[in-house]
């Protein structure tokens, strides 16, 4: 049976081949102290010496590691050759490089997107002392647009594990909303979604604390913040904002009710509005978003929506990838600030997965 890291790796050769790069090299140590985001994808395990994973367009699947992790490569399935050493991996690294003698390697170094930007300083020090004497420090190019691709396009199984997971995060809002009363704290509405993730047997897609995100009425702070001790009064709008992560795969959804008060049959027009603005602004956006057109083109339909209601623009992008990790990388449904970088220019592709949440 063919495993997901295996899938992903067979995914990688074809992107390669369709960019015209010729290898694309992954070079990483003490991954557990801080490893490069490629590292699950493609390999799914830690790696602790000075480690290479060299895949080619020509369908060459290269692991060189340390001799104590040779077996444990050989198990993933994905890497047909699997070579080990003791003191150096200088001598094999070259070697590789050389028998394939690639006109371009690509290396996990990035300006706009962080996940594709795992090579460390100190390690790409360390990669240009060991090709020293060879033609392949010159050839050194970013992986940046490759592992957009392989991280971007959810492959079918990748796409059944986040369902799943989204399917469960619905399950706990269905919980959560049949539990909330009026008096009860951000704090206890937190509290009862935690229970959940234990009941459930998931975890949180992002900081414990911060997941889920509970703000109740006007003074709450909003953000990627904790809940505090502000209870659920009569005529508050209750935000929350919560994920699992399941299988190794991320949900990311934001839900909002309000609290009638007293004699109200229904919101008031203001809020009635501000609901309604959003859910346009939402369902502009995805029926504008197919593949081909750019993050930042997507994003402007959302913001016009809001902004024509007589909104002011909220300060932060529409959405994002989502995937092995809540905020997954790669390209960014944004308006084309400074912070973003490239990544509201990138193309949406079949089988991205985005997230699509406009404000107020």
């Amino acid at each position: 049976m063919t495993s997901l890291v295996q899938e992903k790796v067979d995914q990688a050769i074809r992107i390669l081949n369709e960019k015209d790069i010729d290898v694309w090299l992954t070079f990483v140590r003490e991954s557990s102290a801080g490893g490069d985001p490629v590292l699950p994808l493609i390999y799914g395990l830690d790696l602790t010496w000075h480690s290479a994973l060299i895949l080619s367009r020509s369908d060459e699947r290269i692991a060189i590691v340390g001799d104590m992790e040779v077996e444990a490569a050989k198990r993933t399935g994905a890497y047909t050759q699997v070579t080990g050493y003791t003191q150096s991996i200088r001598e094999p690294l070259v070697a590789a490089l050389t028998r394939i003698d690639p006109h371009q390697i690509a290396i996990n170094f990035s300006l706009n997107d962080v996940h594709a930007d795992g090579l460390s300083y100190g390690m790409y020090q360390t990669l240009l002392k060991y090709l020293d004497g060879s033609p392949y420090a010159g050839r050194l190019v970013s992986a940046e647009g490759l592992v957009a691709a392989v991280r971007g396009r959810k492959t079918h199984e990748e796409v059944n594990r986040m369902r799943a997971a989204i399917e469960t995060t619905r399950r706990i809002y269905d919980r959560t909303f049949e539990y909330v009363q009026i008096g009860m704290s951000e704090r206890q509405i937190s509290d009862f979604m935690h229970e959940q993730l234990a009941t459930f047997g998931v975890k949180e897609a992002w900081e414990y604390v911060n997941c889920p995100t509970v703000n109740s009425g006007p003074e709450s702070p909003l953000g990627h913040v904790g809940p505090t001790d502000l209870v659920v009064e009569r005529g508050h709008i209750l935000h929350m904002d919560f994920g699992v992560l399941q299988n190794e795969y991320c949900s990311d959804i934001q839900r909002v009710a309000y609290f009638l008060k007293g004699g109200e049959t229904h919101p008031p027009e203001t809020v009635q509005k501000g609901f309604d603005s959003v859910v346009k602004a939402i369902q502009a956006a995805v029926a504008f978003m197919k593949p081909g057109v750019t993050g930042v083109e997507v994003d402007a339909v959302a913001r016009r929506v809001v902004t024509q209601a007589g909104y002011p623009e909220y300060p932060y992008a529409t959405g994002h990838h989502l995937g092995r990790a809540a905020h997954d990388g790669a390209g960014v449904v944004g308006p084309a600030w400074e912070r973003y970088g490239d990544t509201p220019h990138y193309p949406l592709e079949a089988g991205h997965v985005y997230t699509v949440e406009p404000g107020l």
